[in-house]
């Protein structure tokens, strides 16, 4: 596959990476990326993976843009509220990108539809706002051997890590299962501050790229947390679990399935 002079110019900051080059940048090309959430993690996820040239970036989510959700959803702008997420989300990646291809899914993610969803992308970013939709999305990957990226954000904290089939924990190792309900505050409870969801969003952006690319490490196997106000990153190594439920040694979840409340809401837990 040669590149256009449009190419070459497009993505020279890309290819002049050594890490990156004519092959990493034909990688990105190539690949096919599934943001599930439209919102404050999913926004810089998606306007970095189309300006970077990901090939097939997949957007599903439900919701309809609201007004409050802008002060963190910087894929959204005034004029699309009331406008599903994953339509506006596809115009400014669109806008960005024209080359890539953007799949716009407005529905419900659950059991009954998620393997369906997942099959064929390279790479899952979860950015949902719900306990119950990160551990379908997790069991789901394990479940699929999809690699994935988990975040989650509140206050100015946030956190992430990534799974990746065989080299290290997933989800259900670390959290085991969901909190009662109401016992973690959301971010319509708690707050966010805006800019939050644009670092941590922009990480697992950088995981993926990382993946498809084969460059650099990942986070596989560590708990990245970053503290906005003390502006500290702190590295927290994670053990497997072989008693775990999905990728243990004898796994007991066979298939995804539903907790109580629905996933892909808002996008930021």
């Amino acid at each position: 596959m040669a590149f256009s002079d449009e190419q070459l110019e497009r993505y020279s900051r890309n290819i002049i990476l050594k890490e990156i080059g004519v092959k990493g940048q034909k990688r990105l090309m190539d690949a096919k990326v599934l943001i599930i959430g439209a919102g404050g993690l999913g926004a810089p996820a998606a306007l970095y993976l189309a300006a970077a040239g990901v090939g097939t970036i997949g957007v599903a989510d439900a919701d309809a843009v609201d007004l409050s959700n802008l002060q963190r959803q910087i894929i959204h702008a005034t004029p699309d509220v009331g406008r599903p997420k994953v339509q506006s989300a596809r115009e400014k990646m669109e806008a960005i990108n024209p080359e890539i291809t953007v799949k716009a899914c407005h529905e419900f993610v659950n059991a009954g539809n998620i393997m369906a969803l997942i099959e064929g992308y390279d790479f899952i970013i979860d950015g949902t706002d719900n306990f119950p939709a990160k551990f379908l999305i997790n069991d789901a990957c394990v479940i699929a051997r999809k690699p994935f990226s988990h975040a989650g954000i509140i206050r100015f904290q946030g956190q992430l890590m990534t799974y990746v089939p065989g080299e290290g924990p997933c989800y259900r190792c670390v959290f085991v299962s969901p909190p009662p309900p109401d016992a973690v505050p959301t971010c319509s409870q708690a707050g966010v501050i805006g800019a939050m969801a644009g670092v941590i969003g922009s990480l697992q952006a950088m995981e993926a790229v990382k993946f498809i690319t084969h460059a650099g490490k990942l986070l596989t196997g560590e708990l990245l947390t970053y503290d906005a106000l003390s502006m500290e990153f702190r590295r927290i190594k994670l053990p497997s679990r072989r008693d775990c439920a999905v990728c243990g040694a004898e796994p007991s979840i066979a298939a995804p399935f539903d907790y109580a409340a629905p996933v892909c809401e808002g996008i930021i837990i």
